[in-house]
């Protein structure tokens, strides 16, 4: 790197959208864990909220896939970002990404976005619990506030299967040794076939073992993130505890979307079958000026499932309107939008939607 490539005139700032960096590192954190960092060819800035997370854009066996992933680094360092990601028995992308992305390859991010991140909830106290790979977003706010110097009282328990899979374990133990107000706690879950020495905490979290090491947790900010249970089984302890769940927050992407050319298919037919039961004055006109195609839609469907009724295949990652891939312009016409955070109030002031979570209510015109 040449100092002009970090020449304040020339250097970008990231912003939601697509754009396409190069993998410049991965490390190896655990034997089933990698971190990927990335740059981007021109000098961006990459700013982003501690918890957001990336969409992927790849083409695994000539099969274009979008998949979302936590940023694991921090905006502190923002020349570059990583992501962590565990390798899944059966997992398409993981195991493609452990064995085949590697330093020098290309690829298109979307993003970033979410609504789960230390900035936009700030408080004096924080809990952070966190199950297996889930300490991704949670070590990016830690990173935050390690080196921004944050006068945050950080209360970080982590639970890993065994010590060999405790991502990140040396750089916490490091971090935690420097602040006072910076405090952490490791379960691992495996009681009897560890094989390795381990004095901590072992077996699943519950609630006595929460008071023990967090014995204030109900008057905490909650960010979680772990495995479905986990983050239940949380949720119960703190109900059943009066705690305020509003100060709760967790990060999920929900189910993995159907492939793309499968839910074209079905909604061809289902359009098909419906037709005859639609007066066709009641149904709504969805136009995408970027392709010349129109079509009509029921009212309560979604531009989305309006352009795979013609073989437009807008790319999506979530379906949920948390992940920002799908989204577009809309020219004109309103829409009835429910997102989870995928789109920025800046974007929306735009003219932008999210493709999968807008519904016209009236005929519209969409940029695509």
């Amino acid at each position: 790197m040449t100092m002009n490539f970090l020449n304040p005139v020339t250097t970008q700032t990231w912003t939601n959208g697509r754009h396409m960096v190069r993998c410049v590192k991965v490390i190896q954190e655990t034997w089933d864990v990698r971190t990927f960092c990335f740059m981007a060819e021109q000098p961006v800035l990459f700013f982003f909220k501690p918890g957001q997370f990336v969409t992927l854009e790849l083409e695994i066996e000539g099969e274009p896939i979008m998949r979302s992933y936590t940023i694991s680094s921090s905006p502190s360092i923002p020349y570059s970002f990583s992501i962590t990601v565990k390798r899944v028995p059966g997992g398409k992308v993981s195991n493609w990404l452990h064995d085949n992305l590697k330093v020098g390859d290309e690829l298109a991010v979307h993003g970033p976005v979410g609504n789960f991140n230390s900035i936009d909830f700030p408080a004096d106290k924080v809990l952070f619990l966190s199950g297996g790979v889930g300490i991704t977003p949670l070590m990016s706010m830690t990173r935050w506030f390690f080196d921004t110097n944050a006068n945050v009282d950080v209360e970080f328990i982590h639970s890993a299967r065994a010590p060999r899979d405790v991502i990140y374990h040396r750089e916490l133990v490091h971090m935690f040794s420097r602040i006072p107000e910076f405090k952490l706690h490791i379960v691992c879950e495996k009681k009897d076939d560890i094989g390795e020495a381990w004095a901590g905490y072992r077996g699943y979290l519950t609630q006595p073992m929460l008071e023990l090491m967090a014995p204030d947790y109900l008057e905490r900010e909650i960010f979680c993130c772990g495995p479905t249970p986990y983050m239940n089984a949380i949720k119960h302890i703190l109900r059943e505890n009066g705690f305020d769940m509003s100060r709760y927050h967790e990060e999920s992407f929900g189910a993995t979307p159907l492939d793309v050319r499968e839910e074209v298919l079905e909604l061809a037919e289902q359009a098909e079958a419906e037709a005859e039961e639609i007066d066709y004055a009641d149904m709504l006109s969805v136009e995408f000026v970027g392709s010349g195609k129109s079509v009509r839609i029921q009212p309560g469907e979604t531009v989305h499932s309006a352009a795979a009724k013609l073989g437009l295949h807008i790319p999506k990652a979530c379906g949920m309107g948390i992940c920002g891939t799908c989204r577009v312009g809309l020219k004109s016409g309103q829409v009835d939008m429910e997102h989870n955070g995928g789109i920025t109030d800046e974007d929306v002031a735009e003219g932008y939607i999210l493709s999968c979570c807008s519904k016209p209510l009236g005929d519209v015109v969409v940029d695509y």
